[in-house]
């Protein structure tokens, strides 16, 4: 069995082990209706909350500019198993954008699903691309599916829940976190294997700053006084995929014949 092999095992057991002890030990968690208050609630040219609706456009430009790129430029993902999970991260970063907007222009929970939704055809995408890069390409192809079906599964999960009083985002929790977890052990453990790990681990950084910025809405609005954390917190997460666009630029010009768009 080659170490990318037991790995793969060793990672899916760890999953499964987690999932068990996370649902063991916590209560269902509903959504907390404080998530729908932002700090920013300004509205400019006719939009409710205009800039944490307009922040949303770099999630378009970019999910767009990916899957086109990807589409002109198939070989720069190496296997073609990986093709897949590069197009359907970046169609969830494209369409982030409207799931997110929709939600900001009527904050709630029914619109949050479609902010949620997205979303999660992100985190598969992108933890597909991970475990192909690092792990086996034809084990990310396989699991891709599930990985989009569990995601959005778990929205809508929230989503009943939640509608008949007892919303439990537990499973969505999983959903977004787990892959947080998993992919910096990936990175550390097989960091030889993809040209890409420094990049991923700026992702990861990307990643929590995005959080913090959420998580100190009020505050960086209170400083700023232009825009709120949560809006800046859009700029940053689009920069994540705008990063992994520029590494597979850099990917190509190294290619055989300079290949590049």
């Amino acid at each position: 069995m080659t170490g990318a092999a037991t790995l793969s095992r060793g990672l899916l057991a760890f999953s499964a082990l987690a999932v068990v002890l996370f649902f063991a030990v916590v209560d269902p968690v509903p959504q907390d209706p404080a998530y729908h208050a932002f700090a920013d609630t300004r509205s400019m040219l006719g939009v409710k909350n205009f800039w944490n609706v307009l922040s949303n456009l770099p999630f378009l430009l970019v999910g767009t500019y990916g899957v086109a790129f990807i589409a002109r430029n198939p070989d720069t993902v190496g296997d073609s198993d990986l093709r897949w999970p590069w197009i359907i991260f970046f169609s969830g970063i494209a369409l982030t954008a409207f799931g997110s907007g929709y939600f900001h222009l009527l904050p709630g929970n029914g619109s949050l699903v479609w902010d949620r939704l997205p979303m999660t055809i992100g985190f598969a995408g992108l933890f597909a691309i991970v475990i192909g890069e690092y792990l086996s390409p034809r084990a990310a192809r396989t699991l891709l599916v599930p990985f989009l079906v569990v995601g959005a599964a778990s929205v809508f999960y929230w989503h009943i829940t939640e509608s008949t009083g007892n919303g439990d985002l537990r499973p969505y929790a999983v959903v977004q976190f787990l892959p947080v977890l998993l992919i910096p052990a990936i990175l550390v453990i097989r960091r030889d294997a993809s040209d890409l790990t420094g990049t991923f681990w700026l992702l990861v950084l990307f990643y929590i700053a995005a959080k913090l910025l959420e998580h100190f809405d009020d505050g960086v609005y209170a400083s700023l006084h232009v825009m709120s954390g949560h809006s800046l917190k859009h700029v940053v997460a689009a920069l994540s995929p705008a990063i992994l666009i520029l590494a597979l630029h850099r990917r190509s010009r190294r290619a055989p014949g300079n290949a590049h768009d």
